[in-house]
């Protein structure tokens, strides 16, 4: 997502690189390309002129130890703004008691309703609660039936009124069918527009009034820019918000508004949704968000991910499958499930530290799991449980069967065993050390 901004500023930190130490000309030079990259990403002239002008004084104001070079130290002050720019910490969502009340703001389009769904099932499933989704959105053909096909497909109750065309009523009435019902977050959809107008304005205004929700978040999608900045501004005006969700993070978005928003309307940013899929929402780390700007990763939140689809117990039948050498294609597609459920492939390897610039130019095929799931889904169960089978008839029949080519299922055979090679060595090697360990 902001991989031009990352390219440009690791340009600009070039100009110090081999610098005996830092000047105002090396200073000047490297922080007009600095300006230049952020104004590319489309942040706003002030808050870039502010950014810098801040940089350069923490710059100019140091000494470089022995141990850190001119080019170094810039990119760890750049790196501590950026995260101060965005927020410094996260700021997670406001959860009280018997319900929590969250109101959703935004314009039309901006993929409020999908996100409300999105926070649904995060606080159902990360946080326990027992949400309840609200369809007040009473203007926009099938707004209702789109909340109500979403909260099926994560298994959240969708409150509706379908003939009631006043939008607090039916907030206040979903209210006290959550109490009633043991839901302890209501979650509100409200209408949005096509542009910002006075009618909107008022109609969210009053159900702020009549609800007092305990939070108040303002959907904007990522990829307008200074326009999601200016609506965030007009919003804040009149709502007083008090946390800001970016949408459609992963799209090709220049990072402008991550970047600007929380210094025009000083509301911090909670959440980003990364996708279509509904488990694809991130809370909002600035000092992360800042690493992967500057193209260090973010592997805390790639372990993180890679936690949450951990199974412990099944880590431990796999270990024993692989010591004796019973790694079979079963496991192997299981493992790729495993890789799929953290998220997509892009995503995740903007993640780890090196690789956002080591793969810039490599096209990642978000499908380029499907080929090889094909080729094992057309094996036999005796296959897939004994590689050693697979002779050149059966991976003749293999490629017919998976629409592939003969190539394609030799090439993932040969990965396959490879694998499983490296896999026994280093569980082979681990066994030796804890032996060793033991004895002593």
């Amino acid at each position: 997502m902001f991989q031009n901004l990352s390219e440009k500023l690791d340009k600009a930190f070039k100009i110090l690189k081999g610098q005996g130490h830092i000047t105002e000309i090396n200073v000047a030079e490297t922080l007009k390309e600095v300006r230049k990259a952020l104004l590319d990403a489309d942040v706003s002239y002030k808050v870039a002129k502010d950014f810098t002008d801040e940089v350069r004084r923490k710059a100019l104001g140091q000494n470089v130890l022995t141990a850190v070079s001119p080019g170094q130290l810039m990119v760890k002050i750049v790196h501590d703004e950026l995260a101060e720019l965005m927020g410094s910490t996260k700021s997670d969502i406001n959860i009280q008691p018997n319900p929590t009340v969250i109101l959703m703001a935004g314009l039309q389009g901006s993929g409020k309703t999908t996100f409300s769904a999105k926070l649904a099932n995060f606080l159902h499933t990360k946080r326990s609660r027992r949400p309840l989704l609200v369809a007040c959105d009473v203007y926009r053909p099938a707004a209702i039936d789109q909340i109500e096909t979403l909260g099926e497909q994560i298994g959240v109750e969708v409150y509706s009124e379908r003939e009631n065309k006043n939008p607090a009523e039916i907030a206040q009435n979903a209210i006290k069918h959550a109490k009633k019902n043991g839901h302890n977050v209501v979650i509100v959809d409200t209408a949005g527009r096509l542009a910002i107008d006075d009618q909107m304005m008022d109609e969210i205004s009053t159900m702020k009034e009549k609800l007092e929700p305990h939070e108040i978040l303002f959907v904007v999608d990522a990829m307008t820019g200074q326009d999601a900045v200016n609506t965030a501004k007009a919003f804040n005006d009149r709502l007083d918000f008090t946390g800001v969700i970016l949408s459609k993070m992963d799209g090709d978005t220049r990072g402008g508004s991550a970047l600007t928003i929380k210094a025009i309307v000083n509301k911090p940013i909670k959440f980003v949704g990364l996708g279509e899929k509904m488990d694809a929402i991130d809370i909002f780390h600035p000092e992360r968000m800042a690493d992967r700007i500057l193209g260090m990763g973010d592997i805390v939140s790639f372990v993180e991910r890679a936690q949450e689809q951990y199974d412990e117990e099944e880590a431990k039948k796999l270990h024993k499958k692989i010591a004796k050498d019973q790694f079979n294609f079963n496991d192997f597609l299981a493992q790729i499930g495993q890789i799929k459920k953290m998220g997509n492939v892009k995503d995740l390897v903007g993640m780890i530290p090196g690789m956002s610039k080591a793969m810039k130019d490599v096209e990642i095929d978000e499908d380029a799991f499907k080929s090889v799931e094909a080729i094992i889904h057309s094996m036999t169960p005796d296959e897939r449980e004994n590689p050693a089978v697979l002779n050149g008839s059966r991976r003749k029949r293999i490629a017919d069967g998976s629409g592939t080519s003969i190539q394609e299922v030799n090439r993932l055979i040969k990965q396959f065993d490879d694998t499983r090679k490296m896999m026994k060595m280093v569980a082979t090697d681990k066994g030796a050390l804890a032996r060793k360990i033991r004895r002593r």
